[in-house]
This record gives structure tokens, C-alpha cells and sequence, in this order.
């Protein structure tokens, strides 16, 4: 090891899945502790998604010293909670660069290791790809096993139900694992659990189960025995959610102590040779082992920079506002002046802001879980009944809802706010998460309002404007993060009518049309070569993507030489693609330039190391302008 690091007296022995497999249980145990310890101490100077993690070790451990993987298939929910399954999978020096530029991802990614059977990133998919595992195996004569691991909150999405449902009936062999981290197992029947586990997952029992069965045969008394034992076997064990998995098609075992590793190696192993779908209960805590991330396991999801031995986390910017600060207190200033207006979000209160408003107007507030189709139909129905519903989802998931966003709301012209959260360049979570796609995938639709705010003032007007409309949708897209440190609470109210942007420099031979903070970015540099070059091109904040700004358009295909268009999204189908088309359907040609996120998928890094890649630093904006006006120099 270097120096500085830490050794480990098991873990430092661990290159792959193959070098635990013999391990007793009580090094097993010590191991586990060990990951912790280096999630930790990797963590604090690299931030990560750590609670989940921390709670997940030994589900891990064991599932790896159970199934013989990457033959065997381990399937991960969202990947939060894969950080041991990376460290032990040949990844371990390279988990010090996670979710770095350059380095290994925060989530399961097919393309980094064999071991990373499906990537993942996104809620509620193991079912479904594990099922697609297991049919596959199957369909070719292969042997190999298997496993979706999915939390409780995964578990509401609307893909996971349909997962289980197909699984359920297919009678495919596979097994889920439900990691529940979000309840205690009550003493009072963790005895009659136990004791159930040790019956139904004994290889004699499931053997002689199987033979009375058989025995009986097809007819009358064999399914009135079958729907007997069933019936009694799902009173017992409802306490647990049992009975719906069962009703699922799903035999169900558990609960059981996900943190205890000895548990869990004794039941994975008589589990997997058990024929058909089977569904694991496992209770494990997040942030186990860390004290600090289990006493406040919602700030420990993602703590940030912190010192390993206090618990400390690195402040905060001073005085300094993020978006999401300007969406909560705005929303609940909104909501305070008008009695219909409501706040949605699937699952990230604390994320998008919307914990103020479920704090100060919990009557008003509305968390549905992790569920972003529903989450926009709810809102569409809220719009319909006469309120005024601000539903903020995080740009990335916001795909999910497409078909809601469309069929439902856009359709109907229903009132409702789409607050479009981490917009844009996300950083270190990576292709999974960079919100980059919003503008070009809602553009498409007639009727749709796409407002891009340069700052949190805007922001903060933007969402005013959306309280007053009539129709909808009304989507405002906003990054992660800080903003421009304009005085946005000083500022009172006003409308900013859809299609109106605005010039921020007069300048001549070179229109720039940004949106979003993109546009202070290209006053910077235009600025700057004003004073450095002489040169003076001209600077649009372009405010809605839909509907365009005519007067604004028309000027600029009019009276310039050039275009560049400027965007934190994708260049296909985005601003550019407006702009251009604009152009292309006048009578002047006009070259077009566009700067934003090419085709091709932008991996993880900080998110100034991502703009510049994307050249969407004043840097690199000042380099584009340059380079447009020598071709236009050469051209004269």
C-alpha cells in the first residue's frame, strides 16, 4: 500500500469474488467491517453515495460467497448500494476515483466489469432485468443463477410491480432480495420469522414438499390442499408483506437480519437451489457501522466532503444560494399567496427544496414516493380538480413520465408546473443523471412552455409566471447547485412572458443565443474579448426554448453574419436545433454554430470539468466565439 493508506488485514487479500470463498463466517465478519471502515475513509475525501452502502455490506459479501459470479447474475436496483460489491469485484484501488473524471462510476456499469452484470443508476429496474437473466439462461440450457437486489423505496416504482408480476407468473427460477433498511424487525415475532425461515428454506422440506405434491397429482385435492397451505402460510406471515409477493406468484421468505452475515450466507445458500420465483426479506440499517450515517441517515445518503473521525461534514458555501434553495422558499411564498398551489415530488423533498414547504404547509404537500408517472397523472388530476400543482422531478427521471407528460397533461392543456431539477451537467453521478435530454425530448410537444432561468431572480419569476397560467405544461429547467449570487429574495415579483428574451450586450457581425447560466457565461467571455480584442459580438439570453422569442429570432437572422447558439442540453433537438430550423425555414442563410452536449454520452466528473469537455466554460465559449470570427475574417 502507499503511504498514507491504511492496510487491512482481509480485505488487502481481496482481488476478486473467487479469494473470499473460503473465509469462515467470523472472517467474513471481520471483512465486512474492514469495507466499511475503507468506504469511509475513501468516502470522506471523495464523496459518494455512502448510507446505502454502509447498510448493504453484508448482502454483498454473502452474495458473492454464495453465487458463483459473473456466471451467476447479480442485479442492482438504482446502485446505491453497490460500493462492497465494487471494492470485492477487482475494483478496490480504483473505488479512491469513484465517480471521478476518468475514473470508475458511482453506479453498475457492463462496460467496467464483468461483475456488473446491468447498469443501473435509475429506480426499479433489477426485476425486470433479472427475469431477462434468468429467461435467457434458460433458453439457452445455461445453469447460471439469478439475483435482483431492490430497496423498500425502489420496490413503489411502477416497473418493479410489473417486474414482479411477469416473474411471478412466468415461474421462472430467480431470486429477489428486498433490501428493507426502513423498518425495525419487532422482537415480539422476530421468533416466529426465524422459525418459519428454518422451515421453509430446509432442503428436506422443500424436497418432501415436493414429492407429496407430485403424489397427489393434477385434480381437486391437490389445489384444495395447495390453497390451504397457502392461505395459512400467507396469514402468517402478512405481518411482513408476505401474503402480496405470495399473491404475486412469488414464494416468500423472511424476514431476516441483512447485517448479520451468517444469516445471510445459511439462507442464501438454501435458497439457491429452491425452483422457481422467490422473493428474500432482508431488514438491514442504513449506514450501518458508521455512527454519524445511522443517526441521520437522510444527510448520510450523500454527505459530502467530511472528516472520518468526527463526523464533521465541509460547510457549506456562506450566504451563497443554490436553485433548490430559490425553488423551496419561492414555492412556499407561492403557496402562502395562493391557497390552490401544491407541491409534488417523487421522493427528493430534501433534494429539490420541497421539504420547506412540507414543513411550514404539510397539508399542502405531497410525497409520493418513487414514483414519477404517478407523481405527474396525480398532478395532472390536482390541475383538473383546480389547483395549481408544481410538480419538481429531477431532469433525468423525468423521461420516465414522458408518455404522462404527453397523454395526460400536455394533451389536456392542464395547469401544471414541471420543475425540472439538476437540469443539465449533474457531475460526478454520471450518463445516468446528467438532466441533458429535457429540452429536446418536451420541445416536440404542441402547446409546451420550456423556460431556461440564467439565475435564481429569473427562477424565481419564472415559477411566478407559472403560478398565473391557465394551460400547461409550463416546464422550468434549472441546474444543481449554486447559482449567480444575484439578490433574488430583494426582488419582488414579475412576469416573464413566455417567448420574450432579452439582449444582454449589443454588439454586431456575431449573434450568441444561450440559455439558461449558459448565458452568463457567454457575457463573461464576450466582455472579455470586447476589452482584450476589439471584437464585439452580440449576447442573447434566449429565456424559453418554447416557444421561441420571434421578434428576438428575426432580428438575429436579419442583422448578423453569424450564429452560435449556446446550451447546457443536448445539441440535437435543443436550442440549436431550434435556432437552426428557424433559420433553415427563412429566406437568409445564415451559418449556425452550435455549443452544448454532442452526441455521445458524457460520463461522471465534476461538473466544471464536464463544461469545459462540453466547451460550456467562459473559457471555451471565448475560444468558439474566436474561432467563428477568423472563419469569418477569412471568408471577408
Amino acid at each position: 500500500m502507499g503511504e498514507g493508506k491504511m492496510t487491512y488485514k482481509f480485505l488487502d487479500k481481496v482481488d476478486s469474488p473467487k479469494d473470499i470463498k473460503n473465509f469462515s463466517i467470523e472472517e467474513l465478519r471481520e471483512l465486512c467491517a474492514e469495507i466499511r471502515h475503507y468506504m469511509v475513509e475513501c468516502c470522506a475525501v471523495n464523496p459518494g453515495h455512502l448510507g446505502s452502502s454502509l447498510g448493504a455490506v453484508e448482502l454483498m459479501v454473502g452474495m458473492h460467497y454464495v453465487y458463483d459470479t459473473p456466471e451467476d447474475k447479480l442485479v442492482f436496483d438504482v446502485g446505491h448500494q453497490a460500493y462492497a460489491h465494487k471494492i470485492i469485484t477487482g475494483r478496490r484501488e480504483a473505488f479512491r476515483k469513484n465517480r471521478m473524471k476518468d475514473g470508475i462510476s458511482g453506479f453498475p456499469k457492463r462496460s467496467e466489469s464483468e461483475y456488473d452484470a446491468f447498469g443501473a443508476g435509475h429506480s426499479s429496474t433489477s426485476i425486470s432485468a433479472a427475469l431477462g437473466f434468468a429467461e435467457a439462461a434458460k433458453q439457452q440450457g445455461l445453469k447460471s443463477k439469478a439475483v435482483a437486489l431492490i430497496g423498500d423505496g425502489s420496490l413503489t416504482g411502477g416497473l418493479a410491480l410489473e417486474g414482479l408480476n411477469n416473474a411471478g407468473a412466468s415461474k421462472t427460477d430467480m431470486l429477489v432480495i428486498l433490501n428493507d433498511n426502513n423498518i425495525s424487525i419487532d422482537n415480539n415475532i422476530g421468533g416466529l420469522h426465524e422459525y418459519l425461515l428454518k422451515i421453509t428454506t430446509n432442503p428436506r422440506y422443500n424436497r418432501a414438499k415436493s414429492r407429496v405434491w407430485n403424489r397427489l397429482g393434477d385434480g381437486w385435492l391437490r389445489d384444495a390442499l395447495q390453497k390451504f397451505v397457502s392461505t395459512t402460510k400467507s396469514y402468517l406471515v402478512s405481518d411482513s408483506g408476505g401474503d402480496l409477493f405470495q399473491a404475486m406468484g412469488f414464494r416468500y421468505f423472511g424476514p431476516i437480519d441483512g447485517n448479520d452475515i451468517a444469516q445471510v450466507v445459511d439462507t442464501l445458500k438454501k435458497l439457491k437451489n429452491i425452483k422457481g420465483p422467490l422473493l428474500l426479506h432482508a431488514m438491514t440499517k442504513k449506514g450501518k457501522g458508521y455512527a454519524p450515517a445511522e443517526n441521520d441517515q437522510t444527510t448520510w445518503h450523500a454527505p459530502g466532503i467530511f472528516d472520518p473521525e468526527t463526523g464533521t461534514r465541509q460547510k457549506s458555501r456562506k450566504g451563497e444560494s443554490r436553485y433548490q434553495d430559490v425553488f423551496g422558499e419561492v414555492l412556499v411564498e407561492l403557496a402562502k399567496a395562493d391557497g390552490r398551489v401544491v407541491g409534488i415530488t417523487p421522493a427528493m423533498a430534501s433534494g429539490c427544496g420541497m421539504n420547506r414547504l412540507a414543513q411550514e404547509m404539510p397539508d399542502r404537500f405531497y410525497d409520493v414516493g418513487i414514483e414519477e408517472e404517478h407523481a405527474v397523472t396525480f398532478s395532472a388530476g390536482l390541475a383538473a380538480g383546480g389547483l395549481k400543482p408544481f410538480c419538481n422531478i429531477y431532469s433525468s427521471f423525468s423521461h420516465r413520465a414522458f408518455d404522462q407528460i404527453f397523454h395526460d397533461v400536455a394533451l389536456q392543456g392542464l395547469p401544471v408546473v414541471l420543475c425540472l431539477d439538476r437540469s443539465g451537467i449533474v457531475g460526478e453521478d454520471g450518463a445516468t443523471h446528467h438532466g441533458c435530454y429535457d429540452m429536446a425530448v418536451y420541445r416536440a410537444l404542441p402547446g409546451v412552455v420550456i423556460a431556461a432561468p440564467k439565475d435564481e431572480t429569473e427562477l424565481k419569476n419564472m415559477m411566478y409566471t407559472a403560478s398565473l397560467a391557465e394551460t400547461g405544461p409550463f416546464i422550468i429547467r434549472y441546474p444543481r447547485g449554486y447559482g449567480e449570487g444575484t439578490d433574488w429574495r430583494e426582488q419582488e415579483f414579475r412576469t416573464m412572458e413566455p417567448g420574450r428574451g432579452e439582449m444582454l450586450l449589443e454588439g454586431s457581425d456575431i449573434a450568441v443565443i444561450a440559455a439558461g447560466p449558459s448565458a452568463n457565461r457567454a457575457l463573461e467571455a464576450a466582455l472579455r474579448m470586447k476589452e482584450e480584442r476589439g471584437w464585439n459580438p452580440s449576447i442573447y439570453n434566449i429565456r424559453y426554448v418554447k416557444p421561441l422569442d420571434q421578434d428576438l429570432m428575426n432580428e438575429v437572422a436579419s442583422g448578423y453574419r453569424r450564429v452560435i447558439t449556446i446550451e447546457d442540453g443536448c445539441l440535437m433537438g435543443g436550442l440549436y436545433g431550434a435556432v437552426a430550423e428557424f433559420i433553415a425555414a427563412g429566406e437568409r442563410p445564415l451559418p449556425v454554430r452550435g455549443v452544448g452536449i454532442p452526441d455521445t454520452y458524457i460520463s461522471q466528473g465534476t461538473q466544471e470539468e464536464l463544461r469545459e469537455e462540453c466547451r460550456l466554460t467562459c473559457d471555451e465559449i471565448y475560444a468558439v466565439i474566436s474561432e467563428e470570427n477568423e472563419k469569418m475574417c477569412k471568408k471577408d
